[in-house]
């Protein structure tokens, strides 16, 4: 399955430049948040692919202007042809009281009240979220610290995938687009990014 994954900026090689080639055999579009309504709507209406989201830490707009024609994964399990992909939205919060903004505790919260959904579905495949993990591809400031609970998930459910935004390439040297964290290949989806799933790598299948 090719999987289209989105984060933080519009691409304009996708967007500006578009041409039906491009998205040629994409089965599935993550969306990792921060951007704009219309530009999911646009891969909703010219792509046969469905379009998941969470919501990104800049994503205000999403409540009263959602993405037409694109599904919301927050806080749900969503199974797309067998695949069990779990969204959790947000970053770090560094501004108390933000929307989309959650401390560590309370985003254990989200995750112990998915609990039944996690025990329904036997764990998940995909994992989507905003903020990376911590210590997996994040950055030492407040904004862009992982979540330590992403790790924990990983650590119990050995998802084949983790997709994440919100660490851009233009920050330093340190961007990574691809990594591993034990069993599981975690994808930066910084602008966008087209993977395979599942994905051989090292000749193990993950």
């Amino acid at each position: 399955m090719k999987i289209l994954v989105l984060a933080d900026h519009k691409s304009k090689a996708l967007y500006d430049y578009y041409e039906p080639q491009k998205l040629e055999g994409v089965d599935l579009i993550l969306s990792c948040g921060d951007l704009e309504p219309n530009y999911l709507s646009f891969f909703a209406t010219l792509c046969h692919a469905p379009v998941l989201y969470v919501r990104g830490n800049h994503d205000e707009i999403y409540d009263t202007s959602p993405p037409e024609g694109c599904i919301c994964i927050e806080d749900q399990i969503y199974i797309h042809e067998g695949i069990r992909i779990m969204g959790l939205g947000g970053s770090m919060e560094y501004i108390p009281g933000a929307s989309n903004q959650y401390t560590e505790k309370a985003m254990k919260r989200r995750i112990r009240k998915m609990r039944w959904k996690l025990w329904w579905n036997k764990g998940f495949d995909i994992l989507v979220s905003h903020a990376p993990a911590f210590e997996v591809n994040d950055m030492e400031d407040r904004p862009h610290r992982g979540f330590a609970c992403f790790r924990e998930l990983m650590e119990q459910y050995s998802p084949k995938m983790f997709v994440h935004g919100h660490v851009h390439a233009n920050y330093g040297s340190s961007f990574k687009r691809e990594d591993i964290y034990e069993n599981t290949l975690v994808i930066n989806a910084y602008e966008y990014y087209i993977v395979e799933y599942p994905q051989t790598i090292g000749g193990e299948e993950r």
